[in-house]
């Protein structure tokens, strides 16, 4: 599980060093011929990693239930961000991996429900969520890069 969360830590570092220096405007924007904009890719991110490891776990998740029914899976951006909020969504980012490693060395995680995802692989463990999550946020790194084209 090292590699994995080391691994999560890596590539959410390079996400938000792609997107440096983009305005609040082009994190917003939702291109033509796209259902949502770099922002709520963030903001997914952070949320379906709580629900994957935290909320399949029976644990709280460290993100409200506002966010979470703004950002999980089926959902479609319906409000732009502030600066002020994307800047929280990016602390939660990058600080979540840190305490997931904590909460992972600390054996909080000992139920599971088992889980079977829209592409059909089923979670039944913490490690199998943890690995799935990397899966899912790599499809996201390619969504970021693409749409980062277009704004």
């Amino acid at each position: 599980m090292k590699h994995n969360i080391e691994s999560l830590s890596k590539g959410r570092a390079l996400m938000l060093k792609l997107i440096e220096g983009l305005s609040i405007e082009q994190l917003n924007k939702i291109p033509e011929g796209s259902k949502n904009n770099i922002a709520w890719n963030i903001a997914h991110l952070v949320v379906t990693h709580q629900i994957l490891c935290y909320k399949f776990s029976g644990l709280p998740c460290a993100v409200s239930d506002e966010m979470i029914d703004l950002y999980k899976k089926g959902t479609v951006p319906v409000k732009d961000v502030t600066t002020e909020e994307f800047e929280t969504i990016k602390e939660l980012f990058l600080s979540l991996p840190v305490q997931f490693e904590k909460d992972l060395n600390a054996g909080i995680f000992v139920d599971y429900t088992e889980y079977t995802t829209s592409v059909n692989v089923t979670l039944s463990d913490i490690e199998s969520a943890a690995t799935f999550n990397l899966f899912h946020e790599g499809i996201h790194l390619g969504a970021i890069l693409g749409l980062r084209k277009q704004v």
